[in-house]
This record gives C-alpha cells, sequence and structure tokens, in this order.
C-alpha cells in the first residue's frame, strides 16, 4: 500500500473528527487529541487553525464515496446514466426548482447539485469567510509567513468555490464577510446578484491578487506536507480556464445563449479582447513553468495511479487516503462482471457513440476521411492510442490485478458463447447499455477492496492548460505557430502517439480540430458539459438521441455468418431547452431573499 503523507493526512484526519458537521460548528472540533477547542483554544496556535481549514479543504468536490451520480460527464454528449440518476432525468428536460439539491440520485437542479449547489457554494464561503477574520483577528498568535500563506489559501477556495457556481448560474451574490441574523442589517443578509461581469471581475482580481503576493508555492512534490494545498499554479490555472470559459460565445456575443435584460447571464456587451486575454493569462503559464516545474506526463494511462501522484501535469488536487478517505469511483464504473464475478461494478461511466467516433485513427486522421483506413466492419482495429487507454469496447482485455487473470469482455450479442457483460437492451441490469465502457481513472492498480484506494481526483492538469491557450490564441490571433505548437505537444507526447496536426488550417478549421482534442484529451475529467455550454452548442447536441453499438452475428445459432455492427438510439427522452444552458437558483433561496432574481426560463 503506498503512503500518504503531507496535508491529506492532516486534513482527513481532521475529517474523521469533523464528520458530517460544518467547519464554523466549534462542536466539530471536540477530537480526541485536542479536547473541547472553541473560539478562545481555535486560534491560539497554528495547528489549531489549520484543522479549520483542513475542514474547508475536505468540503470540495467529490466529496464522500463516489460521485457516480454527480458527475458532470454524466449529463454531456459524452455519458449515458441509468434511469435513477438525476442526469437522465435532466436530459430529459426535468428540473425541479422547488426541492433542495443535495446531490446523491435526486439531482433535482441538475448540474448544480451537490456541493456545487447554491447553498452548498454558501456554507463553504462562510467557513472560509470566518476562516480570514480569525486569522486577521488573531494575527499575533502566527507567523507573518502562516498569515500571509493561509489567508491566500482561503481566498483561493473562495474564489474556486465562486467559479463553480458562476459556470452553474452566471452571476452570484458577493460576499467576503461573515453575515449573522444577529448584528448584520437586512440589507446586509439580502443581496441581489452581482451581475455576470462583476462575478467575473471578483474571481479575477482574487486570483490576481493571489498570484501578485506570490505567497504560496507555485507546486508541491508528493512528499511535501502541504501537498494538496493551494497554489500559485492553481491559482494561474484557474484564472486561465475561467477568462477562457467567459470569453466564450454563450456568454461574451451580440447573441448570448440566454439573452438577460439584467446581464445575470452574461457580460452587457460583446468584447473579442477576452479572448486575447485567456490567452496571455495561459501563455504566461507556459512560459513561466511550462516544461520545467509543469510538463506533459507520458503515457497517460498511468497518470492517475497512486504512485505518480503529483507528477509534473498535476497542477491540483483533492486528496483521498486509503481506509481514511478512499477513493471508491472504481466501484461504480468500468465493466460490470469481471473474473467470473457478477456485479464487480456498479456499470456506470457509459461512452456513447457519439465521443466513440471521435477518436481518430492511429494515423491520425478522422474516421470519416476515406483515407483513413477505418472499417466500420472491424470499428475498433487501428485507432489511437487513447481509444484503448480510455475505451472498454467489445473484445477488450481487462485486468486489475486483484484478477486472477485479465479478462476479455464480450459486450455482442452471441446465443453460443454467452456473457455475462452482454449489452443490457432492456435496462434490466448492470451491463452497459451504450456498449462501451469508459475506463480512464479507473486504474489496473486498484485493490477490489476500494477501501484501500487513495487515489486522488485532479482538478487541472498542464494539459489543459495547453489546450486552453490553443484555444483562446486561435480566437484572438488565429491558428499561428504557438497554437499549433501547444496542440502538437500534446498529440505527440510518447503513449499518445500521434502525428502532428495538418499545416495550413484555416480558423474555422483549427477550431474544430482544437475542439475534438479538448474531448479526447480531456475525456471524462468532468469538462465537457462546460465545453458544450460555453460553445453554445449543448441545444444542438443535447437534443439529439443518445447512440451505442450493439453487435450480433447475421446467423446467431451457429456464429457462421458476419458480425454486424449496428448503431442505434438508446430508448430515452432528449428535451434540451435554452433555460438549461444555466442551472436555476434553488426556489427555497429566492423565498428567504426575494431581491435574488431567478434565471431566465424557471
Amino acid at each position: 500500500m503506498i503512503t500518504k503523507y503531507k496535508i491529506p493526512n492532516l486534513l482527513f484526519i481532521a475529517l474523521i473528527f469533523i464528520g458530517i458537521t460544518s467547519c464554523e460548528d466549534d462542536s466539530f472540533l471536540d477530537t480526541s487529541n485536542k479536547a473541547n477547542l472553541d473560539d478562545n483554544t481555535l486560534w491560539v496556535s497554528e495547528q489549531n487553525a489549520d484543522l479549520f481549514l483542513n475542514g474547508c479543504y475536505a468540503k470540495l468536490y467529490p466529496t464522500g464515496s463516489g460521485w457516480p451520480d454527480t458527475q458532470l460527464d454524466n449529463f454531456s454528449d459524452d455519458a449515458h446514466a441509468r434511469v435513477y440518476f438525476g442526469s437522465y432525468s435532466w436530459k430529459e428536460g426535468n428540473v425541479n426548482i422547488a426541492l433542495t439539491p443535495g446531490g446523491g440520485f435526486s439531482g433535482p437542479q441538475g448540474p448544480s447539485n451537490g456541493n456545487n449547489s447554491w447553498q452548498a457554494t454558501y456554507k463553504n464561503v462562510r467557513d472560509l469567510n470566518s476562516y480570514i477574520e480569525n486569522i486577521r483577528l488573531h494575527a499575533s498568535n502566527y507567523s507573518s509567513d502562516y498569515v500571509a500563506s493561509r489567508i491566500d489559501e482561503a481566498r483561493f477556495l473562495r474564489a474556486y468555490h465562486y467559479s463553480e457556481l458562476f459556470m452553474r448560474t452566471g452571476g452570484v451574490v458577493i460576499d467576503t464577510v461573515v453575515q449573522s441574523r444577529s448584528s448584520s442589517s437586512l440589507d446586509d443578509l439580502q443581496k441581489p446578484r452581482n451581475t455576470y461581469e462583476e462575478t467575473f471581475n471578483f474571481i479575477i482580481s482574487e486570483l490576481d491578487v493571489i498570484l501578485n503576493n506570490a505567497n504560496l508555492e507555485i507546486k508541491y512534490q508528493i512528499s511535501n506536507p502541504d501537498a494538496g494545498r493551494a497554489t500559485l499554479g492553481a491559482a494561474m490555472v484557474l484564472k486561465g480556464w475561467i477568462q477562457l470559459f467567459a470569453a466564450s460565445p454563450a456568454y461574451n456575443s451580440p447573441s448570448p445563449a440566454v439573452p438577460d435584460p439584467n446581464n445575470l447571464q452574461h457580460f452587457a456587451s460583446y468584447n473579442a479582447a477576452r479572448w486575447a486575454d485567456a490567452a496571455a493569462t495561459n501563455k504566461k503559464f507556459i512560459e513561466t513553468w511550462g516544461g520545467g516545474v509543469y510538463d506533459l506526463f507520458p503515457e497517460m494511462v498511468n497518470f492517475w495511479r497512486e504512485e505518480n501522484e503529483y507528477n509534473s501535469e498535476v497542477i491540483w488536487d483533492r486528496q483521498f487516503v486509503p481506509g481514511t478517505l478512499p477513493n471508491r469511483y472504481g466501484a461504480y464504473g468500468g465493466p460490470a462482471n469481471l473474473d467470473n464475478i457478477i456485479n464487480v461494478t456498479w456499470g456506470e461511466y457509459q461512452p456513447t457513440q457519439s465521443i466513440i467516433d471521435d477518436f481518430q485513427m492511429a494515423n491520425g486522421k478522422n474516421i470519416t476521411d476515406p483515407t483513413s483506413g477505418y472499417d466500420d466492419q472491424n470499428p475498433y482495429l487501428g485507432r489511437e492510442k487513447r481509444f484503448y487507454d480510455f475505451i472498454c469496447f467489445d473484445g477488450s482485455t481487462y485486468f486489475r490485478e486483484w484478477m486472477s487473470k485479465p479478462d476479455t469482455v464480450w459486450m455482442r450479442i452471441d446465443k453460443v458463447n454467452q456473457s455475462n457483460n452482454e449489452i443490457d437492451l432492456s435496462g434490466a441490469n448492470d451491463a452497459t447499455q451504450t456498449g462501451y465502457w469508459f475506463t480512464k481513472q479507473l486504474s489496473k492498480y486498484d485493490p477490489r477492496d476500494l477501501a484501500d484506494c487513495g487515489q486522488n481526483y485532479v482538478f487541472y492538469r498542464y494539459a489543459e492548460v495547453l489546450l486552453n491557450y490553443a484555444e483562446a490564441q486561435n480566437e484572438a490571433v488565429g491558428p499561428d505557430a504557438s497554437v499549433y505548437a501547444a496542440i502538437n505537444a500534446i498529440r505527440t507526447r510518447p503513449g499518445t502517439d500521434l502525428p502532428e496536426l495538418l499545416g495550413g488550417l484555416s480558423k474555422d478549421e483549427m477550431r474544430n480540430a482544437i475542439h475534438r482534442e479538448r474531448r479526447i484529451e480531456l475525456s471524462y475529467e468532468q469538462k465537457r458539459l462546460f465545453d458544450i455550454w460555453r460553445w453554445k452548442e449543448a441545444d444542438e447536441r443535447l437534443n439529439q438521441p443518445t447512440m451505442g453499438t450493439k453487435i450480433y452475428n447475421s446467423i446467431p445459432d451457429d456464429n457462421s455468418g458476419v458480425w454486424i455492427y449496428e448503431k442505434f438510439p438508446l430508448a430515452m427522452g432528449h428535451i434540451f431547452t435554452n433555460k438549461m444552458y444555466f442551472s436555476p437558483i434553488p426556489q427555497e433561496v429566492i423565498d428567504r431573499n426575494p431581491k435574488i432574481l431567478q434565471n431566465l426560463g424557471y
């Protein structure tokens, strides 16, 4: 078993004591080794104060033992989830603003559920505001370095929480002080939403302060006790990403996705310079730290192995610890039946045919290119390496170290050689319904007892910086040499081994190439929904049927015919209306604060 060092040990040991109570509630600080801490004792030392901040880190998504139902990929066109997941209902156009989002299977507000809901965000923001105020109030108890670095950490976490809500709902209520019913005025307690631009400017200004202060480390190594805390790298990648997100056509356009007269869901006016701002931030990251402190990690199939945590590509992650707070992601996804054991996993994380068709051939050509060598009667032959690293398809060899031997996973309909993993066309079992599973992030080294899995969840990695830069620069000035360099660095990385893009692409052609590259490289890392939202493509993509592939023999009684690969639509409704480019503000929030305006359409 791999040993965890650093903040996660402190963080998750604190979690044991914290349990499910909030980190603003003094009761959670009654621990076995620090008795009866309260406001008189909590802030007397750096060690005590860290218990509070560590509890705030512990509230980062994903919390708990697994997140198949709340992961954003299920809300996109890349993945299909079962009927009991909130994403299935959301894709059918069902959004209930009257319910309180609690995560889990309900997900009534769709992509704004769980820890990124409006309610959870402001709970987390309140905790961070409280921490900042108390560290300043009791600054004489700490070293100056501690005060400077920990306040910047808390400001980063607050900006991160605001950014997640901003991407889902648009303008938010910006709050940087602790509110109290006993001491705050009604106007302080009932604030209106800030505009889209005001919210954006606040997030960027907070990150700029952190970057200019330079109190944080640039990056942590795995052996550092503070690994897992916020860094300058995390602040700059978040800044570059939010700039790219907001510069996109859904929000920065003469015709935004949801035209809102109050400017809560887009900028008041289009400004092409926003693309250049996003390009500049990501370029600065590349030129300052790229190829040195941060760099691409070879062989992405090994990226998520526990022993490779904090490798050169990891910018910021959320830590898990075996036993204490294990990562049970693998319990929900990948092949359901392995090594003659039924229901090893829930069989979730099912890729759609749409993304399968976007994986290129090993020669770098799209499967729609008649010169690519693609054979629709042998569609899994000769594909790019990431296809084999990320996707479990019919006939794949799959292995985890607890298994007695590698297993060949057959999803085809085969009467002669029946398989427990045969495609589920009825929805009655845990076998795939699309004909695929994805296996990205599901390390073959994961133990069967996932209580022993400590694999971290990665929020941002260096490949995303390159992709962010390439897109922003292409939109700002066109496909210059630096755009090609950024994309080709990913394509030619050892373990990806694709040829470089063809030269002479137009701006539109390069845009299409970048969008495809983002989809494949960042697949199943919770990025796709935000991309199709901001590109203003969700209405087209999510009103299409979810497609899968069923494979069967033309003479099924003895398999003496040919195997037929038939693409088919899954039996589920698809209703995406314009309002769904944003999540709603929960009705209970508006009931408590009538100054908060609801997003259009809800």
